[in-house]
């Protein structure tokens, strides 16, 4: 293609955290461009934003189905090409079906849905129409995550026995909801968040990043959820059992209330011969640990064709010794889904690392986890089979 993507978006406007980060990440390697928005339900909050992200006033939308109607009857070559939605959960769905039935790509904020069923109609659309929605589990696009899912895949530690993924955080650890904080406000309220808490903010990653390493899924698990600070709502903390389709064993724990962690996610996988160990807060490291020699130490580099994986290097951005984080991976989703439908355009295929986002696939797992997580931590059983 000779011109950037076009991207609408919905939520996201002025002092959102998450549409701010989704706005840097889409622009980093120059394949898109914002075009238009309906960033805020309150209309004072949407024309600042749109003012501020320099948008034409025509294309400053006050509702998501406004845009999506709007666009669609603009030329093909002015309107938008994909949309973005970063609103709370509840308010998924909704755009995201409108937006398929127009005609127009979605990238979505995870968990994709407010419920399973609502994913599971998501899906068919997806397939009815061709179209192409990116999920953004941010943390599957760290180089270092691709190396170590390329090492499992090409079988260097044997047959997997052992998962062990956790994500504390801390900054739940009081009733912050009922004290003006706006992210705690909706994320703890069943209404806006739906039936998880902590394990559908949070958990889900953990869940999906043990899935995409090992390329295995979950078929059991035993939960243990719980509401740790007096008067939420939702719980804020779980530990979870989990067995996987390739008999696999694992441990899951995702808590908000670990006072004094940040982000602290961090898997480690065991093989017959060894495992490997990813933190987020040194994402440029990987551990390689052997049976029978000294442990490895791999490090992210664009550089480093040599040791690395195609989809690692692909997804490296700079030579080793020049840190990329957070935003690198959350922009290595948008480019790859870029990539991906740039080519569809122009009528040529993805190559397998472009195709490398997650997609309507992994938002269907999601939503089953939050489902089988809940009523496991509602059983008296001791084991729960994953249905989907």
């Amino acid at each position: 293609m000779n011109r950037k993507l076009r991207m609408g978006m919905v939520g996201g406007g002025k002092d959102a955290f998450i549409g701010a980060i989704h706005r840097l990440a889409a622009n980093m390697d120059g394949l898109i461009e914002i075009v238009c928005g309906a960033l805020s339900i309150n209309p004072e909050i949407a024309k600042a934003s749109g003012e501020m992200l320099f948008l034409p006033a025509d294309r400053t939308y006050l509702t998501y189905d406004e845009m999506i109607t709007k666009e669609s009857q603009l030329p093909a070559d002015m309107r938008m090409d994909f949309v973005t939605i970063v609103t709370p959960n509840f308010a998924h769905f909704a755009p995201a079906m409108m937006a398929l039935d127009h005609g127009f790509n979605v990238v979505i904020e995870k968990p994709m849905t407010f419920t399973l069923d609502e994913a599971k109609l998501l899906k068919q659309k997806v397939e009815e129409t061709g179209l192409t929605l990116c999920l953004t589990h941010t943390y599957s696009g760290y180089p270092m995550v691709k190396q170590a899912k390329a090492m499992v895949q090409g079988g260097v530690f044997g047959k997997i026995r052992k998962v062990w993924v956790e994500y504390p955080q801390g900054w739940l650890s009081k009733l912050s909801e009922r004290e003006g904080n706006a992210q705690a406000a909706w994320r703890t309220d069943p209404k806006k968040s739906g039936k998880a808490g902590c394990m559908g903010d949070i958990g889900t990653h953990a869940a999906h990043l043990s899935e995409y390493i090992t390329g295995s899924k979950i078929t059991h698990l035993c939960a243990d959820l719980n509401a740790m600070v007096e008067g939420r709502l939702l719980d804020d903390d779980g530990n979870v059992l989990l067995k996987f389709d390739n008999g696999a064993a694992g441990v899951l724990m995702a808590s908000q209330v670990a006072a004094g962690e940040e982000n602290a996610l961090k898997i480690r996988i065991y093989g017959e011969k060894g495992g490997l160990e990813w933190a987020q807060h040194e994402p440029n490291t990987l551990l390689v640990k052997w049976l029978d020699q000294p442990t490895q130490i791999l490090r992210a580099g664009g550089n480093y064709g040599d040791r690395l994986s195609s989809f690692a290097t692909h997804n490296c951005r700079t030579p080793g010794g020049h840190p990329e984080g957070y935003l690198e991976a959350f922009g290595n989703i948008y480019r790859n889904f870029a990539l991906t439908l740039s080519a569809k355009i122009d009528g040529t295929t993805p190559t397998a690392e472009m195709l490398d986002f997650p997609s309507f696939e992994d938002g269907i797992r999601g939503m089953a986890f939050i489902d089988n997580v809940v009523a496991s931590g509602q059983s008296e059983l001791k084991w729960t089979k994953y249905e989907l």
